[in-house]
C-alpha cells in the first residue's frame, strides 16, 4: 500500500501551472508535446538498451512481421533507471512539467512485467518524474535556459551541474523515505541513498545529456543530437553484456553454495558469512576491488568440496574416527577439482584448496608453510575459523565473539597468519558481527557445549606422515 500512496504522492508536481496561480510561468509552462514525445520514445529505447532488453522498435518490428517473442530475460538491475542522458536532456531543454513527462513511459512500460508489478512500476516512473521535475526547476532558478540557447560556457555549467545535484538528492531522498516506510530503515538511509546515486556515471551521463541538449537547440536539431547518443549507447550496451556476465557468475556461485548447504543444515549460511568476513580482512588491508570480489567468491566457494564428502559424517555430532577425519579432510582436493574449470574464479582456485593449510606447515591438503600458502588461503583459513567458532554447529555450540577473537589470537603463528588476525580483529571494531543461533531451543540442548581452545588430535592429511608432537590446537573444524 505505500508504493502506491508514494507514487500519487510524487505526481503532484505534474499538475497544470494554472491551478497554482503565483507561481512562474516556466513552472508549467505550454508543453512541446512532439519534443516530450520523441525524447521519451528516445529515453525508452536506450533505457532498453542499458538494460539488455529488446528496444520498443524491435518488439514493434517483431509483432508487424509476426515473430514469435523470444524468451523473456531478466532485468539487470530491475526497476533502476541506467540510461540518464536522454532524460537530462530533457531537464534541460523543457519546462520542469514537461521534463517529468519524459520520463515516464519507459518506467511504466518496461521494468518488471505482470498485476503484481503494477505498483512498483508506478512508484518508478511518479519517482523519475519527480526527480526531473526537481531538476528542471533547480536548473530555471539559475536561469539555465537563457545561457544554455545564448551557448555561454562555463557559465551555464553550474545550473548543470545544480540540476544533476538536485536530481540525485530527491532521487536518494525518494528511495530512501520508501525503505524507511516499507522495511523501517533508519533514517540515516536518507543521506546515504543520496550519496550512492552521486558518481562519476551520473555525472558522464549528465555531460552527455548536455551534449544532446546543445547540438539538439542547434542548426542541425534532433539529427544531430541522436549521433551525439551513439557513442554512450555502445558503452550502455557494453556495461549490460558486462553486468550480465557478473550475474550469471553469481548465479553460478550460489547454484554450488546451495547445493551444500542442502547436504547440511547446520551450515546453512555458513558459505556467504565466511565471504563476508574475508572481505573484512581484505578490506583492512587494502585489497583492490576486483580482487576482493573473486575473494569472496573464495570465501563462499570453500567448501564446495563437501559435496562429495558423505552426509552422515558431516551431521555426525560426535568424534570422527581417523579413518572418517581423512574422508573429511579431502574436501578441499574435490572443491578445487569442481571449480577449476571455472574461469573467472581466478585466484579463488588456490584459496579453495588450500584454505585448511597451517603457517607451521601442519595442515592439509599439501602441508604449505607460512608464505608458501597463497593469501587468499591464508585470509580464508581465518575467516572460516571465526565463523565456526561464533555459529553452532553438528559438533559444538557457538562461542561469544570475544572468545572467538581470543583463540584465534592463541593459534596465531602457528595455525594462522598473525596478519590475517589482526585485521580481521580491526574490521571487527568497525562492523557489528552477531553469532548465529540455531534454529531452535531443542536443537542446541543437543550439541556439546565444548570449550574454545581444547587439543584435539593431529590430523592427518591423506597420504603425508603425521606431525611430530602428538596434538595440534585446531580453533574450528573442516
Amino acid at each position: 500500500m505505500a508504493v502506491p500512496v508514494t507514487a500519487l504522492c510524487c505526481l503532484v508536481p505534474l499538475l497544470p501551472a494554472g491551478l497554482t496561480p503565483g507561481v512562474p510561468g516556466w513552472l508549467g509552462g505550454p508543453v512541446d508535446w512532439p519534443k516530450v514525445a520523441l525524447l521519451a520514445f528516445l529515453h525508452g529505447c536506450w533505457e532498453s538498451l542499458a538494460q539488455g532488453l529488446p528496444t520498443p522498435c524491435l518488439r514493434l518490428l517483431r509483432r508487424v512481421m509476426r515473430r514469435p517473442a523470444p524468451a523473456e530475460r531478466v532485468l539487470i538491475r530491475p526497476g533502476a533507471n541506467a540510461f540518464f542522458p536522454v532524460l537530462f536532456a530533457g531537464v534541460l531543454m523543457l519546462a520542469p512539467a514537461a521534463a517529468a513527462l519524459v520520463a515516464v513511459p519507459a518506467a511504466l512500460l518496461g521494468g518488471p512485467v505482470g498485476p503484481q508489478c503494477r505498483g512498483r512500476q508506478l512508484f518508478n516512473g511518479s519517482q523519475l518524474a519527480l526527480c526531473a521535475f526537481a531538476a528542471s526547476v533547480a536548473f530555471h532558478l539559475l536561469h539555465g535556459p537563457q545561457l544554455l540557447l545564448g551557448s555561454r560556457f562555463p557559465a551555464a555549467l553550474l545550473p548543470g551541474f545544480t540540476a544533476v545535484a538536485a536530481f540525485c538528492l530527491v532521487n536518494g531522498a525518494v528511495v530512501g523515505g520508501m525503505l524507511i516506510l516499507t522495511e523501517g530503515r533508519r533514517p540515516g538511509v536518507l543521506l546515504r541513498g543520496a550519496r550512492s546515486v552521486c558518481g562519476l556515471p551520473v555525472l558522464v551521463h549528465a555531460a552527455g545529456g548536455l551534449m544532446v541538449a546543445v547540438l539538439w537547440q542547434g542548426p542541425y536539431g534532433a539529427f544531430s543530437a541522436l549521433l551525439a547518443l551513439l557513442p554512450l549507447s555502445i558503452s550502455a550496451w557494453v556495461f549490460a553484456q558486462g553486468q550480465r556476465e557478473q550475474d550469471a557468475h553469481q548465479a553460478t556461485v550460489q547454484s554450488l553454495v546451495q547445493a551444500v548447504e542442502i547436504k547440511d543444515a547446520y551450515t546453512r549460511g555458513h558459505s556467504e558469512r565466511v565471504g563476508r568476513a574475508s572481505v573484512l580482512i581484505a578490506g583492512q588491508l587494502g585489497m583492490e576491488p576486483g580482487r576482493l570480489r573473486t575473494l569472496r567468491f573464495a570465501g563462499v566457494l570453500h567448501d564446495v568440496g563437501k559435496l562429495g564428502v558423505a552426509t552422515e559424517l558431516l551431521r555426525r555430532n560426535g568424534p570422527l574416527s581417523e579413518e572418517e577425519r581423512r574422508a573429511v579432510e579431502v574436501h578441499p582436493v574435490y572443491g578445487y577439482e569442481l571449480v577449476r574449470g571455472i574461469d573467472f574464479l581466478g585466484e579463488a582456485h588456490a584459496g579453495i584448496l588450500h584454505h585448511h593449510e597451517r603457517m607451521d606447515g601442519r595442515g592439509y591438503p599439501s602441508g604449505l608453510a607460512g608464505e608458501q600458502i597463497p593469501e587468499f588461503a591464508r585470509i580464508i583459513s581465518v575467516a572460516d575459523a571465526f565463523d565456526s567458532m561464533t555459529s553452532t554447529r553438528s559438533y559444538r555450540r557457538g562461542r561469544p565473539v570475544g572468545e572467538a577473537v581470543a583463540e584465534l589470537e592463541r593459534c596465531s603463528g602457528s595455525q594462522f597468519d598473525p596478519v590475517m588476525v589482526r585485521a580481521l580483529i580491526d574490521a571487527l571494531a568497525v562492523h557489528d558481527w552477531q553469532p548465529v543461533l540455531p534454529p531452535s531451543g531443542d536443537c542446541i540442548r543437543a550439541v556439546p557445549d565444548i570449550p574454545l581452545g581444547v587439543p584435539e588430535p593431529a590430523r592427518t592429511a591423506p597420504g603425508r606422515v603425521p606431525a611430530q608432537g602428538g596434538t595440534a590446537p585446531m580453533a574450528g573444524q573442516p
